[in-house]
Formats: C-alpha cells, sequence, structure tokens
C-alpha cells in the first residue's frame, strides 16, 4: 500500500502539512565508484612511502655507493618485498562493496528492487527512477496532520521506494518530525514499511538508527510523550532494531511480514530450516513482542480512541 493511499485512509482530509520535502538523498559514499578509485589504496601509499624513504637514503649514502636502482635485476629489492608479502591485493580479499552486494537477498526490499526494477546503474540513477515513478523524494513522507481532528506528528514509510530502505535523508526526517513532535507536544506516528537500512549508503545508514532512537528516548522519557508505532508488511532488518520496536504502542497489520534478519540469511547462517509463518504478525503478537492486530478498515478509529484514551483531544474539543 503507497504512501498516499494511506494518507487518504488514515488522516483527516486536507490536514495534511509535509515537513522537509526538499531532502533528498546524493551519492555519500559515492557507491558507484570504483573501489581502487574511492580512496587511496595501501599500494599506492606504499608507492608513496618508498619514494620517501629512496629520497633519504640518497642524502645519507655516499655518492660513490651504489643506489637501489643500481642493483641486479635477478636480486629481489627492499622495495618488493613488502608489498608482496605482507600485502595482498584488492582482488584477494572483498571489499566492502562486495559484502554489501551479497546482501540483497537478505531482505524483501533489496530483492524487489534488484528484480523488478530496471535502473540496474548508478545509485543516483535508481534514486531519480524511483522519484519519477513514485512521486515522492525520499521513501518516507512526513507531516503534520489531524486524525478525527486530534493534532499528529506522522511518517509514513513507503516500501514501493526503494524497498523503504532507510538512508541518511530518511533517518533525518524521522529525526526531525520526532523533535517537531517533541517541541510541540504532539503524539507520534509513525507508519513501518521498510527492509532495513540502505546498503549503498554504507554505515551512514547504520548510524541512523542511533540518531532516532535517541530522538525518541527525549521525546518519550523526558517529555513523556506518546509515540505509536504501526508495522506493515514487511518491517525487518534496522527499522525493527530501532523505532519499530520502541513505540509504547505497537500496532501491526494482520499476517505481516517482521522480522530482523531474513528467513534466507538465517538458514545459510544456521543450517537449519526456518518454519514457514514463523517471522508472521500473529507469531509476534502470541509471544507478546506487539500490542494489537488492527485491520486497515479499523485502524483510523482504533488511533482516535487511544489517543483520547491517553488525553490526547481534537483541536475542536479543545476550543469549546
Amino acid at each position: 500500500m503507497s504512501s498516499s493511499d494511506r494518507i487518504k485512509l488514515s488522516i483527516d482530509p486536507g490536514t495534511w502539512n509535509p515537513m522537509d520535502e526538499d531532502m533528498f538523498s546524493p551519492d555519500p559514499i559515492e557507491w558507484d565508484k570504483p573501489y581502487t578509485e574511492d580512496e587511496p589504496s595501501t599500494e599506492d601509499e606504499y608507492e608513496s612511502s618508498t619514494e620517501d624513504e629512496y629520497e633519504s637514503s640518497m642524502e645519507d649514502n655516499p655518492s660513490n655507493e651504489p643506489s637501489t636502482e643500481d642493483k641486479p635485476s635477478n636480486e629481489p629489492s627492499t622495495e618488493d618485498k613488502p608489498y608482496t608479502e605482507d600485502k595482498s591485493s584488492p582482488e584477494d580479499e572483498p571489499s566492502m562493496e562486495d559484502e554489501y552486494e551479497s546482501s540483497p537477498e537478505d531482505e524483501p526490499s533489496t530483492k524487489d528492487e534488484y528484480e523488478s526494477s530496471t535502473e540496474d546503474g548508478p545509485y543516483i540513477d535508481r534514486l531519480d527512477f524511483y522519484q519519477e515513478s513514485t512521486g515522492l523524494v525520499e521513501a518516507v513522507p512526513t507531516s503534520t496532520c489531524q486524525l478525527n481532528g486530534i493534532p499528529v506528528a506522522i511518517g509514513i514509510m513507503d516500501f514501493q521506494f526503494l524497498g523503504g530502505s532507510m538512508g541518511s535523508v530518511v533517518g533525518e526526517k524521522i529525526t526531525r518530525l520526532i523533535e517537531y513532535g517533541t517541541n510541540q507536544l504532539l503524539p507520534l506516528i509513525i507508519v513501518c514499511a521498510s527492509g532495513g537500512a540502505r546498503m549503498q549508503e554504507g554505515s551512514l545508514s547504520l548510524m541512523q538508527m542511533a540518531k532516532i532512537s535517541s530522538a525518541l528516548y527525549n521525546y518519550q522519557i523526558n517529555q513523556k510523550l506518546l509515540y505509536v508505532a504501526i508495522l506493515t508488511s514487511p518491517t525487518t532488518g534496522g527499522v525493527t532494531a530501532s523505532f519499530g520496536m520502541l513505540g509504547d504502542i505497537i500496532i501491526v497489520e494482520p499476517k505481516a511480514y517482521l522480522a530482523f534478519t531474513g528467513k534466507r540469511v538465517i538458514e545459510q547462517m544456521l543450517n537449519k530450516e526456518v518454519p514457514e509463518g514463523s517471522q508472521s504478525a500473529e507469531v509476534f503478537f502470541e509471544k507478546g513482542l506487539l500490542d494489537s492486530i488492527v485491520s486497515r478498515d479499523s485502524l483510523k478509529d482504533f488511533l482516535s480512541e487511544l489517543f483520547e484514551f491517553h488525553g490526547c483531544f481534537s483541536w475542536i474539543e479543545n476550543e469549546n
């Protein structure tokens, strides 16, 4: 379900006030740039260091002593030994890019991303593709709005935009939403639909987990405000491991797929088969990890009653 459809379903018409619409992702780690050009390799550092050593040795040695260049070619030079013995070339060991490229099968978002889309080119081109196809600038629209007259701050993740993956912009938009809700004393709703952290932004995407969690700590613990997390299918990876499971009340849609690690990865790591349906909303609810399973057609009324129960009333009632 797209974010625009969820807005129509859950929010009072004409009350959507979008926030941070001008924020978009660049290519912060130059994902598509070759590894050897991305940063100086050890070979480059070695060559520059040997040149410095050679120049200093020429200054220290008498002019009549043979230099390294005058040695017979059949003798191994000191320049060759450190590189061949102590350092294996980049082809011998997997780079960070190789590790990230091996992860698309881990989560539903990356699987759908590579199988169903045509943008196999650079990361920037893929972002342009999703912006044109979805009409969104990033994977999470954020806004202040009203729900049956009750003012709320809300973020709705859209799985159709790069699998709802959490990059640096997604993390920043959600953090700003939480901080705005903290300052304005608004109840907070985040609708989660994501395959996890965005691999094309490396560790920068993982940092968003801590940043959002820190903002939520201030919102929930210091200001005593109400955060409702709504988990839809799928909610996995770093989103599950951070704000997805930090709600004061956690609501889930029926039969939603929830996980931290995907089924195939678990099976490959443990060499054991994961039972079908073991990562469903109903199993999580049975184990006590969720508070309620609510269908889409009942969600708006359920949230309205929930907020009223916790002392959040509509502006109309407050004015009267």
